[in-house]
């Protein structure tokens, strides 16, 4: 391929890429900021853990409708829209100085940033032609994985030099930013019928329509919602888990709050390492091995590190979990981007973002139950066990020849 015809083939995937970067890094210096600054006003730790339950409840909340907007609107609009929005309420957000008002606003700024997500898969997968998707995943997580590294540096150094009101202000600053670079985009739908626009107003039997819409779906395409589910229950373990790491670090291995910051900053060089040489190497292997081998290297990390019992061993299972999620990440991408219909793409993967949210939140609290009443070692151990048995089944489930199809670089969409 020349150099004129790459440069053509990939400049509004970059430009994309930019926007993602560029919104992701902000994303991770406005919520440590947020944290900072619930912990200043309160001085209660207990506090800052309702941040993590409001924006789990918004995005609960936000998935039961949204993808029926999504699929009935103009995805670059809405982008520039929830963009613009998300931004101008955390430009606000300094101004509240008591708990209930931020939480509320948190609430609010996670529904957009809720609905950005699906928005912008749907936006992708019409973008990027079926043949570049597993190279743009792979970028989009060393993009994602430089924000994990970058995002938390920079909120340190702002909180040196000023306040966590100045991260605020660069985060919605961030997202100004992705809006304007997003109006540079093509306007993929201009022509295009969008999905029952001539649906009556917006109301519940609009949504239970739609619901029934994902229902049959999934029954007609029972290996494409189990492979969903199987993924999505890889998430939800591996959320719980991350609920206790810091106790499960401090309180069991009797690490310091140092230590645990430099096992923080070995996981970042694994999310690194792992993406980079996920994108050098992406296109040799077969997206069913991306998703399933990711998955069992990922579940083999987090049971060396709940089964450690010294720094070392915590250190390396850490960096294996983390090198392996890039790979996961990138198959399980390309996989539902190739076989999701596009212009129900909003409705389905809300409503399946629905019910893994709703797992999420129950078993975190049963995890933080049960660490409670029996020990927290014992918890973390079990769920790595259940994390290996899950990714062994999406291993199996991947890469059956007679399941080829679903992996082919052939468009069904």
């Amino acid at each position: 391929m020349s150099v004129n015809k790459l440069i053509e083939t990939w400049r509004y995937p970059a430009i994309l890429l930019f926007s993602i970067g560029v919104s992701s890094v902000g994303s991770w210096i406005y919520f440590i900021a947020l944290n900072l600054i619930v912990l200043n006003l309160t001085g209660s730790a207990i506090a800052v853990s309702g941040l993590y339950i409001v924006r789990a409840l918004s995005k609960l909340f936000a998935s039961f409708w949204s993808g029926s907007l999504i699929d009935r609107l103009n995805k670059k609009h809405l982008m520039i829209v929830l963009n613009l929005f998300e931004s101008l309420l955390i430009v606000t957000l300094p101004f509240f100085s008591t708990l209930p008002w931020i939480y509320f606003m948190v609430f609010v700024i996670t529904i957009a940033s809720s609905m950005y997500h699906p928005t912008s898969m749907t936006y992708i997968t019409k973008l990027i032609p079926v043949e570049q998707r597993k190279r743009f995943n792979s970028l989009r997580s060393l993009l994602d994985s430089g924000a994990f590294v970058t995002g938390p540096a920079i909120a340190g150094l702002l909180f040196t030099i000023g306040s966590p009101n100045m991260a605020i202000y660069l985060n919605a600053i961030a997202l100004f930013l992705s809006a304007c670079i997003t109006f540079g985009m093509p306007n993929i739908e201009a022509n295009q019928q969008l999905a029952s626009k001539a649906d009556a107003k917006f109301s519940y039997k609009v949504l239970f329509s739609d619901w029934k819409l994902v229902i049959r779906f999934s029954l007609k395409n029972p290996y494409i919602m189990m492979i969903y589910l199987l993924f999505s229950a890889m998430i939800v373990m591996m959320t719980a888990t991350d609920s206790l790491e810091a106790a499960f670090a401090t309180q069991v291995l009797s690490l310091s709050e140092g230590e645990y910051g430099v096992l923080v900053g070995i996981a970042g060089a694994g999310v690194l390492v792992g993406s980079l040489m996920n994108t050098a190497i992406v296109e040799k292997i077969p997206t069913a091995w991306l998703i399933g081998l990711g998955s069992l290297i990922t579940a083999l990390g987090y049971l060396i590190f709940t089964s450690s019992y010294t720094f070392l061993i915590a250190s390396l299972g850490f960096f294996i979990l983390s090198f392996a999620m890039a790979f996961a990440n990138t198959g399980f991408y390309t996989f539902y981007q190739n076989n999701i219909p596009v212009d129900s793409m909003g409705r389905i993967g809300s409503i399946y973002g629905f019910v893994e949210a709703l797992f999420i939140i129950i078993i975190t609290a049963v995890f933080g139950v049960a660490a409670e009443i029996i020990s927290i070692r014992y918890v973390v151990v079990s769920a790595a066990l259940i994390m290996l048995l899950v990714s062994i089944t999406l291993l199996i489930f991947n890469i059956q020849p007679s399941k080829a199809k679903f992996y082919s670089t052939i468009s069904k969409l």
